[in-house]
């Protein structure tokens, strides 16, 4: 079987450093647990791939295309089909000022966003932070280990992995027509993350599945139980 652009992947995947080994990231949480980098805010378990929408490098994009569900696959990309060569022009050096200005103590090492970039604090010294903003694994070559584990052709089940991928998953999918209800009960923690991922939910939605027109969202918020209505309770049994 050969994949194209706009199919759903459902995909488990591993990727190393070439050279020492180091593994970057992976969707397998024993994994990411043995190597000492597990993340308790990260989503593991498998992972949606819409190809041809760059949700991936492009090396792992067309390795993808080329399996079949069920296969698994090792192999090496080399920098410019990974993360890119190293762009000396996109190491600059700032004022320690402009960070400041914005409440940011500058400290070599750390991770920030300028101009929608992530760039990493390389030195702090004079009054001036140098700041890389290339990708950390720019010019480096890439080990993969990958898996298919599903074509995704059923258009409930693509919003259910959408969900899971923008951290909004739904309790429950109801289709009817072009209309689309998604339900969440009070075990689904409503943040703020949870807010901007049903956003993110809903417009990809009516950019991925072509039948929706309408969609619905439907919450369940359970009042907590306070001390004062324990309190009660204990005196309601002792009075009986």
């Amino acid at each position: 079987m050969v994949f194209k652009d706009g199919d759903f992947l459902e995909i488990e995947y591993s990727a190393w450093r070439a050279i020492d080994k180091k593994l970057l990231y992976t969707t397998i949480k024993e994994k990411a647990q043995e190597a000492g980098i597990y993340d308790e805010h990260e989503n593991y378990g498998s992972a949606l791939v819409i190809l041809g929408q760059n949700a991936v490098v492009k090396g792992l994009e067309k390795e993808l295309k080329g399996m079949s569900v069920g296969e698994s696959k090792k192999f090496e990309l080399k920098p410019e089909e990974a993360f890119g060569n190293r762009d000396e022009n996109l190491v600059r050096v700032m004022p320690v000022t402009e960070f400041r200005a914005q409440n940011i103590n500058p400290v070599a090492g750390m991770t920030i966003n300028i101009d929608g970039i992530p760039s990493t604090v390389k030195s702090v010294n004079s009054g001036r932070v140098v700041v890389d903003q290339n990708h950390p694994e720019a010019g480096m070559n890439i080990l993969y280990e990958v898996k298919v584990l599903r074509l995704i052709n059923n258009d409930k089940d693509k919003i259910d992995m959408l969900g899971k991928t923008y951290g909004a998953q739904p309790s429950k999918i109801d289709m009817k027509n072009d209309e689309i209800e998604l339900y969440y009960d009070d075990k689904v923690k409503k943040n703020a993350d949870y807010f901007v991922g049903r956003a993110n939910l809903v417009a990809s939605i009516f950019n991925y599945v072509g039948s929706a027109n309408k969609v619905y969202i439907k919450e369940e918020y359970v009042k907590p139980k306070t001390a004062e209505s324990k309190t009660e309770k204990e005196g309601e049994k002792q009075q009986n």
